[in-house]
């Protein structure tokens, strides 16, 4: 396999007033699973299209096993490309599909069958050989798409959106697929998705892209537990993290203080907070780490404040609760509670927030304060 070195890449389209990819720099590993995710529009295809050379890089470099391959056509630079839409020939049988990118190849037929056969029962779709592409389910068909490339045994493979023609149930089930076929390859793996709970499951490392930036390139844990920016911190996680617009006291600069409450800063957050004095921040808290008083005795929490419950969703073990903050109706948040506590819509519930879970963020640039 490869690794992938993304250095200073710029993607400008003709008559466009922005560039598409905006300085892209990533180092991705040999055998790495990287994700790419953002919302619509970001560029995250762009910039897998660009590896793949579907599309041409306008500056910079991008190399492949420390070999520049800007100018090397698509068929030269050693890859395999999933596509969203599958793209099976549908006169063809399984077998035909995925092997008919070695029979161009010109390989000897007796090495095209050990090699479809041996991708087939990775796949678990031996029994599918014989059939043609409309007998099949949407996920048996991903599977063949997967397979004609596993058959062609790349340095990298490429994922454009792959389960996104899928069912809720199936995309789950070949989420595990795709990534114990990683482990089986030992592949290196670059992932589009819009997804970010996708991304969250399968990436080793996940981009996060917006606008065509990359606003942060780490572990998934990292990106959910300390995000480089309040773009990634509202991305990541499902319900998204909240924000509350505040200012630190100038009187007491161990306080912040926003239209509906003041609680007391974390004393090791409070150095670098002295210089926010008086100025805008968002103070950012995951739903996750909100917590009943009345329930909660164990954790340290901040001082107590008070919200009404506006809505809820029960998705089974657990129950979203959406509030406001008593006296602000117009901003609402959310947190998590077990499905064993009931709540009413218009009840009054006393909170903490787990203030080691606290994250600052500069109103003016959005940076975490850290």
């Amino acid at each position: 396999m490869a690794n992938i070195s993304i250095k200073r890449i710029k993607k400008v389209y003709p008559n466009a007033e922005t560039a598409t990819i905006k300085d892209a720099n990533l180092e991705i590993k040999d055998k790495e699973f990287v994700v790419l995710v953002g919302p619509s529009g970001c560029g995250k295809s762009t910039l897998l299209r660009m590896v793949a050379g579907l599309e041409d890089i306008t500056d910079g470099d991008l190399e492949i096993d420390g070999v520049r391959v800007n100018e090397f056509s698509p068929k030269d630079r050693d890859i395999a490309m999933v596509f969203q839409n599958y793209a099976l020939y549908p006169h063809m049988t399984v077998f035909e599909n995925m092997a008919f990118g070695l029979k161009l190849r010109k390989t000897p037929k007796a090495e095209i069958k050990e090699k479809v056969e041996e991708a087939a029962r990775i796949l678990d779709i031996t029994h599918l050989l014989d059939r043609r592409p409309k007998d099949m389910s949407g996920g048996q068909r991903q599977r063949v798409a997967i397979g004609r490339s596993i058959v062609r045994d790349p340095k990298v493979f490429l994922f454009d959106e792959p389960l996104s023609n899928l069912d809720a149930a199936l995309r789950v089930q070949m989420r595990a697929e795709i990534k114990k076929l990683h482990r089986d390859l030992q592949a290196t793996i670059l992932y589009v998705t819009h997804d970010q709970i996708e991304a969250m499951t399968m990436g080793d490392r996940i981009v996060v892209l917006k606008d065509g930036n990359v606003m942060q390139f780490d572990t998934p844990m990292n990106l959910f537990n300390n995000p480089a920016n309040k773009f990634v911190a509202g991305f990541i996680g499902s319900p998204s993290m909240n924000f509350i617009e505040g200012k630190i006291d100038t009187e007491d600069e161990t306080v912040f203080k926003s239209k509906d409450f003041k609680f007391s800063v974390p004393a090791d957050l409070r150095p670098c907070l002295k210089s926010y004095a008086d100025k805008r921040v968002y103070f950012g808290f995951r739903p996750e780490y909100i917590y009943d008083k009345a329930i909660e005795k164990t954790k340290r929490l901040s001082q107590s404040m008070e919200i009404e419950v506006q809505a809820l969703e029960p998705i089974g073990s657990e129950t979203f609760v959406y509030f406001h903050f008593t006296g602000n109706p117009d901003h609402q948040c959310c947190f998590r509670s077990d499905s064993g506590f009931v709540y009413q819509i218009g009840q009054k519930v006393t909170i903490g927030v787990d203030i080691d879970r606290l994250r600052f963020f500069d109103a003016e640039t959005e940076q975490r304060i850290m």
